[in-house]
């Protein structure tokens, strides 16, 4: 198991080049009024790739989670870039996050973190017909690949360093697509 950073300071921070706080006063039919606050998106939304090795094995990735201070198991993620679509962002994730490109894209569906005070969206990607090619991203250091049977996913549950919403979700929705039961709305 990977040892964690150090963290050497915590402090406030006002403002943030990715969050900002915006406030809602609002009054709804019953002509209750409440004045609510909530975290607006400054960017352009975010996909979270399920990468196909194979018909059974997905490709997760072990990487260092801030807001939780331990390591994650989960699925490749990130933000899209200015005049990218969601099948250019997830491949260009998948290529820097996990060395791998993807021939075949199919967008599962949009999920959102907290809608009671967040406007972010990220896009669910299913990624297969895998090849090998890297890019170099952001990442502080290497993200370990750990595969795993999607037929196992009730086991991947109970993993210790699997707590992300939208990984899981977003590893249900596939499933569910590969199996036939499930086709994503258009």
């Amino acid at each position: 198991m990977r040892t964690p950073p150090i963290i050497h300071a915590r402090r406030s921070v006002d403002g943030s080049r990715f969050l900002k706080v915006e406030q809602l006063d609002l009054e709804f039919s019953n002509g209750e009024r409440r004045t609510y606050e909530k975290l607006r998106s400054s960017g352009l939304g975010a996909v979270i790739v399920v990468p196909m090795r194979d018909d059974d094995t997905v490709l997760l990735v072990r990487e260092y989670g801030a807001g939780i201070e331990r390591y994650e198991l989960g699925l490749t993620k990130g933000r899209l870039d200015q005049d990218e679509t969601v099948e250019q962002g997830a491949d260009r994730e998948l290529k820097e996050e996990i060395g791998y490109g993807a021939r075949e894209m199919h967008i599962l569906g949009t999920l959102s973190l907290s809608p009671s005070y967040m406007s972010a969206m990220t896009h669910v990607v299913l990624a297969r017909d895998l090849y090998p090619e890297r890019l170099v991203g952001d990442e502080p250091e290497e993200l370990e690949v750990v595969p795993w049977k999607l037929s196992e996913l009730h086991t991947l549950l109970a993993h210790p360093e699997v707590s992300e919403g939208r990984s899981i979700a977003a590893l249900f929705m596939a499933r569910e697509y590969l199996a036939g039961r499930y086709q994503p709305r258009v």
